[in-house]
């Protein structure tokens, strides 16, 4: 257990260092801040190498084994490495200058974007089936709450307003005062887990992120 001991003595100095940092902007703690971003951004370069990595060796093992659907995955190192080579040596630009820049800027408008919509549109009809499936008027809660999910999605689309002129306010209130209640409860509840799962690492008794059982 010896070579865990300086990695979670790491973890205390830093937890604590960025703890006071908040309530002691002097120095030495107000250059903590751009300190740690610049780690942070390091780090997270390695981190993206390191996936990149994973994710070429996981689909090229497919594809080499030929499993199923390993044709998507000639597609995804295709499309990868295609929007790399054009980004690398055209970077992005408002205007496209360049071969390279307005290859880049036509694969990210009309290629990105147009998936990212088709993914969005797709998901949309799993979460008006999901829905249906979850919210069975069985209790007084959920038939509440099927009747606010039924108000938005009705409020949401041209065949609302035509229904009921009122309807996409009463949706709009719903969105703006219960929606905005709930969420702000959800968030003072993953607030408090951040704080408690920040307090087992900084004394040591959370001792997951350094790998093993």
């Amino acid at each position: 257990m010896a070579k865990f001991r300086i990695p979670i003595l790491i973890a205390m100095i830093t937890g604590c260092a960025m703890v006071v940092r908040e309530f002691i902007p002097h120095w030495p703690f107000n250059i903590l801040n751009t300190t740690f971003q610049q780690w942070y951004m390091i780090i997270a370069c390695f981190a993206i190498l390191l996936g990149v990595g994973s994710l070429l060796t996981i689909h090229g093992q497919k594809i080499s084994r030929r499993r199923a659907g390993w044709g998507y995955s000639v597609v995804l190192i295709l499309g990868f490495l295609t929007i790399t080579f054009f980004g690398m040596f055209g970077g992005i630009s408002e205007k496209g200058e360049g071969f390279m820049g307005q290859g880049f800027n036509w694969m990210f408008e009309y290629m990105y974007n147009a998936l990212q919509s088709t993914m969005f549109s797709i998901l949309a009809f799993f979460v008006a089936s999901a829905a249906y499936r979850a919210f069975r008027a069985r209790t007084a809660e959920a038939t509440l709450l099927l009747l606010a999910a039924f108000v938005v999605m009705l409020g949401r689309v041209t065949a609302g307003e035509y229904l009921w002129s009122k309807l996409p306010i009463i949706t709009e209130w719903i969105m703006d005062y219960p929606n905005t209640a709930g969420q702000r409860a959800v968030m003072i509840g993953i607030g408090l887990g951040i704080v408690s799962t920040s307090l087992r690492i900084i004394l040591g008794i959370e001792k997951s992120y350094l790998g093993g059982d």
